[in-house]
Order: C-alpha cells, then structure tokens, then sequence
C-alpha cells in the first residue's frame, strides 16, 4: 500500500519538523560551497516560526511525515519574496518543489484580490552552484534579474517571474 503526498498550509505546530528538515537538506549546500554558517543551518526555531507568523508556508507531508516546505512573504511593494524551499534528498526528482512553488505562487495570487496590496512578482535567489535549483526556477518560468557575490566561494542568482 503507497502513501500519497499531501500539501498544505504549514503552521506553528510544523516548525520543529521544518526546522530538522531544513537542516537535512542544507547539507548539500553547505558542501557544495564549503561554507555551514549558512543561514538555514543556523536558524533558530523561534526565528522559524516568526516566519511563518509573518507570511505564508507550505508543508508536503508523506502520511504524517514533513517531507518538503516552502514559505514566502509579501513585501509592501507587491514583491513575494519565496525562501527555503527543500525536498527530503530521499524525495527529490519526484515534483515536489514544483507543486510546492506552484502552490505558494497560487497562495498568493489569490490572496491579492483580498490583500491591501497585491502580488506583482514572485522573487527568489540560489547559489551560482545549485544547478538543480536554476534549473526548476527556470522551469517555472523565473528569469535571472541579479547577482550578488557574497564572498569568493558563493555569488547569489536572483531569479524572478511577474506575478
């Protein structure tokens, strides 16, 4: 008997299975830059679920386990700005991130009609390395509009698509 995935709106009860999630799938980065200072090695659980206070996240869940999230939050100026979005490793290359990025972006534009101000586009960044997550924003339509070398091993892509 299979388990199907189920996605939906994550909240403060999610944080700690997110956080361990997060630290699970920032392992890869890490390595690829040589750098675990990274910011979701390091977030704090409070930090975490002020998050999720403060905008809206995503959890897909195989039976009662969290195995992908995504959170995001709208600037005052209409800009989403989409962060931490993570398969577990073990479910990856299935379409998770899609359905998860698919759905924030669904989140929020039909937030707008009720929102004081609405989505005008869908912002995110990676690494220069993280050919994986290039090549799904690209996918979805995300375009590159910025580059940010933050230090000699890792330069930030911004990636954006209007809303």
């Amino acid at each position: 008997m299979g388990l199907s995935v189920t996605i939906s709106a994550a909240d403060a009860r999610d944080a700690e299975h997110i956080l361990k999630l997060q630290y699970l799938c920032y392992q890869s980065e890490a390595e690829l830059y040589g750098d675990w200072s990274i910011e979701p090695l390091t977030q704090s659980l409070d930090a975490l679920r002020a998050e999720l206070a403060e905008g809206h996240g995503l959890v897909a869940r195989l039976g009662d386990e969290v195995v992908a999230s995504v959170r995001a939050r709208l600037d005052e100026d209409g800009t989403v700005r989409i962060a931490k979005l993570i398969v577990h490793p073990r479910m990856r290359r299935h379409g998770l991130g899609g359905r998860l990025l698919d759905g924030i972006e669904r989140h929020f534009a039909a937030a707008g009609a009720e929102a004081t101000t609405s989505a005008k586009r869908f912002q995110l960044f990676t690494g220069h390395r993280s050919e994986g997550n290039l090549r799904l924003y690209r996918s979805k339509g995300y375009e590159q509009v910025a580059t940010r070398e933050l230090g000699p091993k890792l330069t930030l892509v911004t990636l954006e698509k209007a809303a």
